[in-house]
């Protein structure tokens, strides 16, 4: 079996199609080679009534990313929102939000719902508080759970949902013809969808692909989270970076080319 864990990092991003554009050009400014390959596509989803009822009646609004905070603006004005307090969920969420002109915006330095959690504007009691999650369909249930056990009263905003794409069976293949040996995963969501197509935990299939997948290429996961769910998915060769932006993805790769030297 060729072994592509002695070559030269050869990443495959695969994040939205945006983040995806941006991580890949910045690599490759510094020599980094990298194919960008997004999963899956955002399509509008929250109807117009829902939309302004849910972000002109909430104390304070959540939004999970940068998709939620584009596709709610793109169905209600952000000029028509009405709030006491946004929060984003990662600074190119707040990104986002600023961009739009808003004000009165919190970003906690960890970048995911126990880090939201944390804010001293949630961390009491909520009784009385409205709270719009903003996000795309399906995600994480911990935050609303934890919100609802302080006394808040929660509703979700789906903005947008989530295609994702079809790809040949022999994608794993054309990925390890590439010479592809690491992989960027920055949700749960992208984990499982990579580790099917790769079929990295399917022994009853094992050859020279799986095996690379499953043991020599490395998997780069943006949160303590998703390094717990690829062990439990059989993963063996995880890194974890400080966060899903892209400096914290540039400085990991950084690492890993030079202990590779």
């Amino acid at each position: 079996m060729t072994n592509h864990s002695a070559y030269p990092l050869n990443v495959l991003v695969a994040r939205p199609t945006k983040k995806a554009q941006a991580l890949t050009l910045l690599l490759n400014k510094q020599g980094i080679a990298c194919v960008s390959q997004p999963l899956f596509d955002y399509l509008p989803l929250a109807d117009h009534k829902q939309s302004k009822k849910l972000l002109a009646t909430a104390d304070i609004i959540i939004f999970v990313s940068v998709a939620a905070v584009e596709f709610a603006h793109a169905n209600i004005a952000a000029k028509h929102w009405k709030y006491q307090q946004i929060i984003a969920v990662g600074k190119a969420t707040k990104a986002a939000l600023q961009v739009l002109a808003l004000e009165n915006i919190l970003c906690p330095s960890q970048e995911n719902s126990e880090g939201v959690l944390a804010l001293s504007v949630l961390n009491k009691s909520l009784s009385n508080k409205n709270i719009t999650i903003v996000r795309g369909n399906g995600g994480r249930e911990h935050l609303a759970t934890e919100l609802v056990k302080r006394n808040a009263t929660i509703h979700y905003l789906e903005s947008y949902q989530r295609i994702w794409r079809t790809f040949p069976n022999d994608i794993d293949k054309q990925w390890y013809h590439q010479k592809i040996n690491c992989i960027v995963v920055t949700s749960n969501a992208l984990l499982e969808k990579l580790v099917e197509l790769t079929q990295a935990t399917n022994v009853a299939v094992e050859n020279d692909t799986t095996n690379h997948w499953r043991n020599h290429c490395i998997w780069l996961v943006a949160s303590k989270r998703i390094a717990d769910q690829a062990e439990q998915l059989g993963l063996t060769n995880i890194i974890q970076s400080n966060g899903a932006n892209e400096k914290a993805i540039n400085t990991t790769l950084k690492k890993i080319i030079e202990n590779k030297r």
